[in-house]
């Protein structure tokens, strides 16, 4: 199966490369070997007629330019006519080489699609895996574009049902949380609903809550920006949002990131009794424990007692005293920081992680006015009881206040 996937892709790109100009050489050559073939290796089949058809219109155009080659080695008004017609005869084989590629390309599509549910549904775990990938690369190299031959393929073949069935598989359960993602980016219109009712959501959910590994939660992430807020109620509905809310404290580092990214876009597409739900399970308190992790701190943190600003920098006695400093102080700092916010995101991905949960509130698409303002004083009472300093609630609460502020 492999070698002969080898070969036509290895057919494809030598096309690719006649369609870029190559039109003499071993591509062609290639091509037309195909073509000397084609009553052997093409009949039979429906889905390769087009393809024969384009290898013997190859075919009969190569003869052309070799003609034309023949009679532009000439000389006189006869050698620039023939030079004239060997230029045509060069655009028209490379307009065909890229038609054979589009054929052999979807020649490639079944193929692969047609071994990789084989490898699903026979539980063969490490040819499932690179052709999980292969086809997660083949959904995003169309760049949003749509390719209605790909989109028969995957539905005569039944990608989907099979995929859906290797969500829970340890072995294979990584890539079929990306290829759900990148066939939901593909086409919404026909694999959304799916997602919506079919057991995904559930099995992405328990993945990432049982393994170590970040892929169902990066999975679950991009469905939530495909699909948006129909996504966040059915999580919410099915009770799924305190095991997601948990994993800001999970064991494993490389799970919290992703988690956060989570909360953010549900705060962002919630609606209020989605938010209220994610505030109940203690998700500000869970924020300031990532705040005070080593990859957190606060982007109003400064190593000198003046910064770059002239603004003084409150000491902790002040800070127990008087919040008014930093609030006076901050918008400065939100300035000096933004310019390197994509840095500090790197190298400290929970840096005033409630103040960022706040701003998504706020400039939510899932909550009225009135219930952003309710929610915001809700996030700066919950705030005040989980602080464990004063100091770090003057911080914190100056956070959430100007950050929600455009």
């Amino acid at each position: 199966m492999k070698g002969f996937l080898h070969v036509l892709r290895a057919l494809r790109d030598a096309a690719r490369r006649v369609e870029a100009g190559e039109v003499q050489g071993p591509a062609l050559q290639a091509l037309l070997a195909l073509e000397a073939g084609a009553d052997d290796l093409l009949a039979g089949d429906p889905d390769l007629v087009a393809l024969r058809r384009l290898l013997y219109r190859l075919r009969a155009l190569s003869c052309s330019l070799d003609l034309c080659s023949a009679g532009a080695a000439g000389s006189g008004s006869l050698s620039l006519r023939a030079r004239w017609r060997r230029c045509g005869a060069w655009k028209a084989v490379a307009r065909v080489a890229g038609a054979v590629a589009g054929e052999i390309q979807a020649w490639v599509d079944r193929e692969a699609i047609a071994h990789l549910v084989a490898a699903l549904r026979g539980g063969r775990a490490d040819a499932a895996r690179s052709l999980l990938a292969e086809l997660e690369e083949r959904l995003l190299s169309l760049g949003g574009r749509f390719d209605p031959r790909l989109q028969r393929a995957l539905l005569r073949h039944g990608v989907f049902p099979a995929v859906e069935a290797g969500l829970g598989d340890p072995a294979v359960g990584d890539g079929c949380a990306a290829a759900v993602l990148a066939l939901v980016r593909f086409n919404k219109d026909v694999f959304v609903g799916p997602v919506l009712m079919g057991p995904d959501v559930g099995a992405l959910v328990a993945s990432a809550s049982a393994s170590a590994s970040a892929a169902p939660l990066r999975a679950l992430n991009g469905l939530v920006d495909a699909i948006r807020s129909p996504l966040v109620d059915e999580l919410h509905a099915r009770g799924e949002l305190p095991r997601l809310v948990a994993l800001l404290c999970a064991p494993d580092p490389r799970a919290r990131v992703p988690a956060l990214g989570f909360a953010l876009r549900v705060g962002y597409y919630g609606r209020k009794e989605v938010v209220d739900a994610l505030l109940a399970e203690g998700l500000v308190k869970r924020l300031l424990c990532l705040q005070r992790s080593d990859l957190g701190g606060s982007l109003a943190d400064t190593d000198t007692d003046e910064d770059e600003d002239g603004c003084p920098k409150a000491k902790p006695d002040d800070a127990k005293a008087d919040g008014s400093l930093l609030l006076a102080c901050l918008p400065a700092v939100w300035r000096r920081h933004d310019g390197a916010a994509d840095t500090d995101m790197e190298e400290r991905p929970f840096v005033s992680a409630v103040a960022r949960f706040a701003v998504q509130v706020e400039v939510g698409v899932g909550l009225s006015p009135r219930e952003k303002r309710e929610t915001k004083l809700e996030i700066l009472r919950r705030v005040r009881e989980a602080a464990v300093s004063p100091a770090e609630e003057a911080t914190v609460l100056a956070e959430v206040l100007w950050g929600a502020t455009p």
